[in-house]
């Protein structure tokens, strides 16, 4: 199995001068999203390979980074391909620019969806045949098949190469930024070369240099508007910061106008909502609260207390059906997590909060 990674830049757990003014917590979260990765199994389609290829060698596996793309795996697996797999007529007669994806199940995988979010979207439709909920000691390989030519370019939306890839990659981040602050003047008054590094730090997968420019356009954590609500219990709910000079609070995550946030149904069509980090009434703005929200036949809001009693004078809410989940980079996460902390430390490298939403069984 390859491991993407081990043949780029690997960034080290320890943290470097530009981490130690931000908060640690803020850090690590970005830190472990960054070294995520999916496994994959790659096989090109029995039916398109070249005459004279090993047909015993057609299976790649690679351990991909969840914030990288497709294009970016294209060279590594074309590389694999012409050594072992096709003869040489057959690497002069192929074009990269021809292949394209799909899954096992025949669905046509996006070439500007971080690979991340295509696992996660494929675990959460699988989740309506299987009654297995994802879980990380489990994972298993996502099957992909590489097709050689005849791309459907009507439905990949944009072609698959790497400059396209990256054309989409920077207006993603534009509009996060758009929907975070009400403007893009954060992401427009970045030096050409800044924005050009954000994508090479995809490129390369190096924390490092993408964090640099990156922590000019998204927000930290920062000082949390906190309620008289008891805390959460959750070991990966939002940590408490250990900063003594909070961030000044225009740059809060909860200052920002908006989260740019989307949710994948299972087999079904994206939502993008308006998700304010606050509520109405000042309080932060719960993942619990805004899936009840939005999709309320599948996280049905838990009813009120009924008043105490002589027999039961602290009576507790009646608990509600786990009729489904939410999983973020990878992770069920609780619904007690704030919205806003969620998409300063687990937002995709696009500067978008991906919430895949699973069917829970049994």
């Amino acid at each position: 199995m390859s491991t993407y990674a081990a043949r780029h830049h690997s960034s080290q757990p320890t943290l470097n001068r530009m981490e130690k003014g931000a908060d640690y917590n803020i850090t690590l979260f970005r830190r472990l999203t960054w070294e995520g990765t999916v496994p994959l199994e790659i096989r090109v389609d029995p039916k398109e390979l070249p005459a004279n290829s090993d047909r015993g060698l057609e299976c790649y596996f690679i351990q991909a980074p969840r914030v990288s793309y497709l294009p970016l795996l294209v060279i590594e697996i074309r590389r694999f391909l012409m050594d072992v797999v096709f003869d040489e007529v057959a690497a002069k007669t192929l074009k990269d620019e021809e292949w394209w994806f799909e899954s096992e199940e025949g669905t046509l995988l996006k070439w500007h969806w971080p690979i991340g979010l295509i696992y996660d979207n494929h675990t959460t439709s699988t989740s309506l045949r299987s009654p297995l909920v994802p879980s990380a000691s489990l994972a298993t390989p996502m099957r992909l098949i590489l097709h050689l030519a005849a791309p459907p370019n009507d439905k990949l939306f944009i072609s698959p190469s790497i400059e396209s890839c990256k054309q989409a990659f920077m207006n993603q981040l534009k509009e996060a930024d758009f929907i975070r602050w009400g403007n893009t003047r954060r992401m427009t008054g970045l030096r050409k070369a800044d924005q050009d590094g954000l994508w090479e730090g995809i490129k390369e997968h190096s924390f490092d240099d993408f964090w640099r420019v990156a922590s000019k356009l998204t927000p930290v954590v920062g000082t949390t508007p906190r309620s008289t609500s008891p805390a959460p219990t959750s070991s990966i709910s939002r940590p408490i910061s250990t900063d003594p000079n909070p961030p000044p609070d225009r740059d809060s995550a909860y200052s920002m106008r908006s989260i740019p946030v989307r949710m994948y149904l299972p087999d079904g069509p994206i939502l993008q909502e308006v998700a304010p980090p606050l509520i109405e009434d000042g309080t932060p703005h719960t993942l619990a609260h805004f899936v009840s929200n939005h999709l309320p036949l599948l996280f049905p809001p838990r009813p009120p207390p009924p008043p105490p009693s002589r027999l039961n004078p602290n009576p507790q809410a009646p608990a509600v059906p786990e009729l489904a989940y939410a999983l973020i980079q990878g992770v069920i996460s609780p619904p007690e997590a704030e919205l806003a902390w969620l998409s300063a430390c687990l937002s995709g490298a696009d500067g978008w909060l991906n919430i895949c939403i699973g069917i829970s069984r049994g």
